[in-house]
């Protein structure tokens, strides 16, 4: 009877799992034209400026995909723009560092933060854009 307990609550936990993943924003390599079209539509976005040699950026990558996993940020579109590679974009966001994170409500810049790794403060800049 326990390990029938015990199995039924695997699978229980593996749904419950499944369906919070299903949830998750995308994450979309940022091109000026996807971003566009996303403004005009009027959604929700993040920017997120890193690079991959960046410590501060690979502590971000995992809050960021929890947070983006949880229900009121299903529709955050999450647009990741490399510091090294993508100078034009860095430039035309204002970014000084990686570790950027920017977000709009449609063609609006609501927030940005640089070099935060706390989970309460990222996810009230994610609601921000809400």
């Amino acid at each position: 009877m326990i390990l029938r307990r015990v199995f039924l609550l695997a699978i229980i936990v593996g749904l419950a799992i499944g369906s919070f993943a299903a949830w998750a924003a995308e994450t979309n390599p940022y091109t000026p034209e996807a971003f566009g079209e996303v403004q005009k539509a009027g959604k929700s976005i993040l920017v997120h400026i890193n690079a991959p040699w960046c410590p501060v950026c690979q502590a971000q990558k995992p809050i960021l995909a929890k947070l983006t996993g949880e229900p009121k940020f299903k529709n955050l579109v999450v647009f990741e723009v490399d510091f090294d590679n993508q100078k034009d974009a860095v430039r035309a966001f204002k970014a000084q560092s990686q570790s950027t994170l920017i977000v709009f409500k449609g063609e609006k810049e609501i927030g940005r933060s640089v070099g935060d790794t706390r989970r309460a403060s990222m996810a009230a800049l994610l609601a921000r854009a809400l």
